[in-house]
């Protein structure tokens, strides 16, 4: 366990061996709740998204640049939750809630690598839509297979790029006023208010690189949906304007649960202030919002629904044939 040693009358560093997880106030009770919500929210989430990438995957009607954006969203889904809920649900039944110091940057960086993601890839995904709307007859080239997979691995860049500063400028911080982070996972807020040295650089630096973030990706996705909405004011067809507003809808709904929330934990001056609100908000965009994503796609998404019944079909034609 970390412990802060006295030097010259005021206190150091603390031993770099591990952090304490606070999670939620509660008794035996509470914890137990919170463990059975947190397992529920977390496996629905593996299961919608698990489902989205199989069925994307097997059929090949959805082998289109749409799809294959929203079956790497629903990757990133899966693994970012898969980053944050097993060990927090561990520390809701232990009475040890120590995380090591390497164990904590590691679960720091692949979150903020993925979340960082997710938010570059939603706004590709508005792109994809703007071009697939606006300039059907060159769709097809402009959204090739190579440009949608070049895309994506730019996305991952940008949230490798993100996670590496945020992590590099986090973790060299002298940490000697506790070792308890009072939170269910390392984030920056809650680590920024165990460092004994000034964080200054490290809020404007959050605070700058998330503002920069969410305003060029939201601006992509405005830019994207006044052109679309423009072009949908043009349709003479009712039928064709209800399906590109229930593809978009569904979309818009992401965009807006994802970067409203991830605005209010990160991007505002004062972000790190509340811990307590910043839990709930955590829970929301770590956990629910990965959880309905599938569920907003599928649900809103006729092309999907189709393809879940044929692979259903498909699998009922096997299992007759097989006996």
């Amino acid at each position: 366990m970390a412990t802060p040693v006295h030097r010259n009358g005021s206190l150091s560093a603390v031993s770099l061996q591990g952090f304490v997880l606070v999670g939620f106030e509660g008794g035996a009770e509470t914890q137990a709740l919170l463990f059975a919500v947190f397992l529920a929210l977390y496996m629905l989430t593996v299961l919608g998204n698990l489902t989205m990438i199989v069925v994307i995957t097997l059929d090949a009607r959805l082998h289109s640049p749409m799809y294959f954006f929203l079956k790497n969203l629903s990757f990133v889904d899966l693994c970012y939750s898969s980053v944050i809920a097993p060990k927090a649900m561990t520390i809701f039944l232990s009475s040890s809630k120590v995380i090591s110091f390497e164990g904590c940057a590691t679960q720091f960086f692949f979150f903020s690598l993925l979340v960082t993601t997710e938010g570059f890839l939603l706004a590709v995904m508005a792109y994809d839509r703007f071009m697939a709307i606006c300039s059907p007859l060159r769709y097809p080239v402009t959204m090739c297979p190579m440009t949608c997979a070049r895309l994506v691995l730019g996305t991952y860049c940008g949230g490798c790029l993100n996670s590496i500063v945020q992590t590099s400028l986090t973790f060299q911080l002298p940490f000697c006023s506790s070792n308890r982070i009072d939170h269910f996972y390392c984030d920056v807020p809650p680590l920024l208010q165990l460092a004994c040295g000034s964080t200054t650089l490290n809020e404007l630096v959050m605070f700058g690189i998330c503002g920069l973030i969410i305003v060029s990706t939201t601006l992509v996705v405005l830019i994207s949906y006044g052109y679309i909405t423009v072009t949908i004011l043009r349709m003479h067809s009712g039928s064709g304007r209800h399906k590109v507003f229930s593809t978009c809808g569904s979309h818009m709904t992401a965009v807006s649960l994802f970067y409203g929330t991830v605005f209010v934990m990160y991007a505002h001056p004062g972000a790190v202030a509340s811990m307590e609100q910043g839990k709930v908000v955590s829970v929301f965009y770590t956990l629910v919002i990965p959880m309905l994503n599938p569920l907003i796609y599928s649900l809103r998404n006729k092309d999907v629904k189709d393809a879940l019944k044929r692979l259903g079909q498909r699998h009922s034609l096997g299992k007759e044939s097989g006996q």
